[in-house]
């Protein structure tokens, strides 16, 4: 599945830990996701099976992620469709997460 961003699910950490339901990978997930965005992430907030399912989503992805919302509202399958593509709300998640940008440049 390709996330919203242009990420691939398949290879995010975060999804792989919840489809192998694995307690040791959540946790090695949270340390390293807190270490690299400087927040608090526990092991029980990694629960993703992608932010196109209807399942659960990590807590950033359904409840703060500007891009999933952007593409949501404007009906879009990811940002390298969009017709607005590298807006502002886009470039400044590519500050945060450099690899997104690679992963749109990849799908345009």
């Amino acid at each position: 599945m390709i996330a919203y961003c242009g990420m691939d699910c398949d290879k995010c950490e975060g999804y792989l830990a919840t489809q192998e339901n694995s307690d040791v990978k959540k946790a090695e997930v949270a340390q390293k996701w807190s270490e690299q965005h400087n927040a608090d992430i526990k092991p029980d907030q990694i629960n993703c099976n992608g932010c196109k399912s209807e399942g659960i989503k990590f807590f950033f992805t359904e409840n703060v992620c500007p891009i999933r919302k952007c593409n949501v509202d404007n009906n879009t399958a990811h940002c390298a469709v969009c017709s607005q593509y590298r807006c502002n709300t886009l470039k400044e998640f590519i500050k945060e997460a450099p690899i997104i940008g690679e992963a749109l440049e990849a799908l345009r």
